[in-house]
């Protein structure tokens, strides 16, 4: 039996009703279409040993082999899927060995690392938001936009074979938000998880983690607005570490993740001041990403609308967070993802997007930039600034550029980064800020749920 919306009326027309049913539902189904063409920002991440980078930007992975200086073409497994949609996240685990990609089309997949050949494919029930795989590289975690977050074992004996579809298990949820971030503790005790609901939650990681992760070590609660990055930093004589967070509200903060307590907050977004953004704002940007030296002894963030990074200075004794200096780029740069190398003290960032309408595939503006000069001291920035370097003087040189960015139209680069900006931005707080309804709206949306559909 069809079911339908009860309408009151004054004595208008009785098929009003139907009418505006089927209005309400054609502009749900218009509305799944726009989320499929969804703009996503491009992202980019490094090999722990600098050996390679790579570069997402759309369904399409590019990577660049630094040492032997050239491309790489990824062999994924025939017989499964290969990505189709946006990819959301990208990470290498920390010995190198596996780069985790996931996104939109729901697939999450494994790459092994020396021979780039794709070696798991695991499909998702829901799009994948975020990827992280364990310190041990034994097992990848991802999370959905339906706030549960998944793992998968990656041991050895698996990792020789090359079937898909392997099974994944829940083993933690959100409670239906959308999660942002997934990161495990340096020393695999906990993982990681924030979402747009404000909160981080950290989770103890069990021995036997394919039976659930059910023990909840702390909440690190106080952000306005959602979370959009963080990351761990053990400064040498700490025991346990510390954990960065950066959110919507325009804010950094410093957590004992152990305890949930807030140590420090850096109103970055006031700080920087709203002189160096650009465009108008309501309020300040949110922190769109950070990135931090093992040590925690350099930290970047990037603020959205902001063309360039903020660095930090943290002092983890006395508990204090501080805006050590603003780094600025070329006009209408603003990093849309950034990884900081541990090896090299390197700062690679990417800026562009995916699903411009105005824009083909070809012609996707995608544009990488590199920093070094970084020092432990905050002090010494005082007229000694990180410098950006050349594109002959990034590693692999006009090179890696040219694969790793794509080329389009001299001509259309600064509009193109333009718009690519300023669709980041819409997708941004599309994704990430909640939407209010009115009631009728609301149910319509639940009785239209795809997983309230008959099959």
């Amino acid at each position: 039996m069809e079911e339908t919306t009860e309408i009151v009326s004054d004595g208008g027309d009785e098929a009003a009703p139907a009418a505006v049913t089927m209005d309400v539902e054609n502009g749900l189904i218009e509305e799944e279409k726009n989320m499929d063409g969804e703009v996503a920002p491009a992202l980019i991440s490094i090999h722990p040993f600098e050996k390679s980078v790579v570069v997402a930007v759309g369904s399409e992975l590019r990577l660049f082999n630094l040492e032997g200086n050239c491309s790489v073409s990824l062999i994924d497994d025939p017989s499964g899927p290969s990505h189709s949609d946006a990819i959301r996240s990208i990470n290498f685990g920390a010995s190198g060995k596996f780069l985790a990609s996931a996104g939109d089309d729901k697939l999450v997949k494994i790459w092994e690392t020396s021979s780039w050949h794709c070696i798991h494919t695991v499909s998702a029930d829901k799009r994948v938001s975020a990827v992280a795989i364990s310190h041990s590289g034994r097992y990848a975690a991802f999370a959905d936009k339906f706030g549960v977050v998944w793992l998968v074992g990656l041991d050895e004996d698996d990792a020789k074979q090359t079937k898909v579809d392997k099974k994944a298990v829940p083993i933690l949820g959100h409670y239906c938000s959308i999660i942002t971030r997934l990161e495990f503790s340096p020393d695999e005790r906990f993982i990681a998880s924030a979402d747009r609901d404000f909160k981080i939650r950290i989770t103890v990681f069990p021995k036997l983690p394919l039976k659930g992760a059910h023990e909840i070590q702390s909440f690190c609660l106080g952000h306005k607005d959602f979370v959009s990055c963080f990351a761990f930093a053990c400064p040498p004589g700490c025991a346990h570490g510390f954990l960065f967070s950066g959110s919507g509200d325009s804010t950094v903060r410093l957590w004992d993740f152990i305890s949930g307590l807030l140590l420090a907050t850096c109103e970055v977004g006031a700080m920087v001041g709203s002189l160096q953004y650009n465009g108008t704002e309501d309020g300040y940007p949110p922190v769109t990403d950070l990135c931090i030296s093992s040590d925690g002894s350099i930290i970047a963030v990037a603020i959205q609308s902001l063309r360039g990074i903020v660095l930090l200075s943290c002092g983890f004794s006395d508990r204090t967070l501080s805006v050590a200096k603003v780094v600025t780029l070329e006009d209408n740069y603003f990093p849309t993802s950034m990884v900081l190398s541990s090896l090299t003290q390197r700062l690679w960032m990417v800026m562009g997007a995916s699903n411009l309408p105005t824009l083909s595939a070809t012609q996707l503006p995608t544009r990488i930039r590199v920093m070094s000069g970084f020092h432990k001291d905050p002090s010494d920035y005082n007229g000694h600034d990180p410098i950006t370097l050349e594109d002959n003087e990034v590693p692999g040189g006009k090179k890696l550029l040219s694969e790793l960015q794509g080329s389009f139209d001299v001509a259309m680069e600064e509009a193109a980064l333009a718009a690519a900006a300023a669709a980041v931005k819409a997708s941004m707080r599309n994704m990430l800020i909640k939407k209010e309804y009115a009631l009728e709206r609301r149910e319509m949306r639940k009785r239209n749920r795809n997983d309230r559909k008959l099959r």
